[in-house]
């Protein structure tokens, strides 16, 4: 019998180094693509071609006995790393004959970020650092484009020393708020002005399939080139105005900074044994944790600069903290029924979107499992 399961696993392994050799096959094609599409200015991610191919790979997978999950799987894997390889063959450049490109805050993490990505497009690119600003006048001379990437409680300050900056400049900042920064733009600079939020940490090995929203400023017909630019990097582009966008990132990043941050302190006073705790979690509760662990392996300065620079923060957390009260209320007094009845609304409020969600959650999960 040990006989027989050794020749079978050996003949797996046989199969396993194949497959090893396809994949690197696939990898060396794909960067043939990427050749291409630099070439002729082709967005390195073309959803419409990934999702055809996705589903002919997945009808051929069950007409061979296969899990079409398994398939999709492997396959969205594999693309991941394809689109990394695509990646290092650089981009077109959409706008020739550009004046320089100045990153204010270029040694930061999302500056570099820029920086990396505009010079594999074949940008010229200068750095403008806060021990830079002696030099502010030379580094400044003539630019294209200006990006500013810098901790949201700087950016009033620093935008204010760019009144200076050629006319058809474009005037770009990063924050995760947009409101107050674009109207300052807007006053300090009569040219182009565009307001960006990378909806990403600067650790991402390449861009594709990534969300930066857009908030316009003025004369967004000298920046579309740009826009386009990072199209072709594989961004996924939502335009909004300045106002929307904070009010929603009250929900998407501040009460959930909040509520992440309260967590970790939960854990902190209560002393909690972490490893102990993940040993009896399930796949879910282990998503939790890490993303908690996540938070807190970032710059303290940075969260805490975003979570106070606003009045209106506080406002919506707050309010928050008046939920928190009426939910504890009704536990406290085992009130049930007043508990279904919330849950039955919050879940109507959901409508469609708790089965997608619960789709996608199952999805995930499935992912977790094999790496935990």
């Amino acid at each position: 019998m040990l006989d027989e399961l050794k020749k079978l696993r050996k003949n797996i392994d046989v199969l396993d180094k194949k497959f090893i050799k396809l994949i690197t096959k696939r990898l060396k094609i794909v960067t043939e693509i990427g050749k291409i599409k630099k070439k002729h200015g082709l967005s390195i991610h073309d959803p419409i071609r990934e999702k055809k191919m996705l589903s002919s790979r997945c009808e051929e997978a069950k007409l061979n006995g296969v899990s079409s999950c398994l398939v999709k799987d492997l396959l969205k894997r594999i693309m991941r790393e394809s689109y990394f390889n695509e990646n290092q063959e650089g981009f077109k450049k959409i706008c020739l004959n550009l004046r320089p490109i100045i990153i204010i805050g270029g040694l930061g993490k999302m500056g570099q970020l820029f920086n990396k990505m505009l010079k594999l497009s074949g940008y010229k690119v200068h750095i403008l650092e806060k021990n830079d600003w002696h030099n502010a006048k030379k580094i400044l001379n003539n630019p294209m484009m200006v990006i500013v990437s810098i901790p949201v409680l700087l950016v009033k300050p620093i935008i204010l020393k760019l009144s200076s900056l050629p006319k058809d400049c474009i005037l770009i900042d990063l924050t995760s708020i947009k409101h107050r920064p674009l109207n300052v733009m807007l006053n300090v600079h009569s040219g182009p002005v565009l307001g960006l939020h990378p909806m990403f940490g600067p650790e991402c090995k390449n861009l594709v399939k990534q969300l930066i929203i857009v908030c316009h400023g003025r004369y967004p017909e000298k920046y579309e080139w740009f826009l386009e630019q990072m199209r072709i990097w594989g961004v996924k582009l939502y335009v909004v105005n300045a106002i929307q966008h904070d009010y929603y990132m009250n929900f998407i990043q501040i009460l959930r900074y909040f509520i992440t941050f309260s967590y970790g302190l939960n854990f902190l006073e209560e002393d909690v044994n972490l490893k102990k705790m993940l040993d009896l979690s399930s796949p879910i509760y282990h998503i939790e944790i890490a993303m908690i662990g996540r938070f807190f392996n970032q710059n303290p300065e940075l969260y805490a600069d975003i979570m106070m620079s606003s009045g209106n923060n506080i406002f919506f957390i707050k309010r928050y903290y008046k939920i928190l009260s009426k939910l504890i209320t009704i536990l406290e007094k085992k009130d049930k029924e007043k508990f279904i009845d919330y849950f039955k609304k919050i879940k109507t409020w959901f409508k469609s979107y708790a089965k997608k969600l619960s789709k996608k959650s199952d999805d995930i999960l499935g992912q977790l499992n094999d790496n935990i």
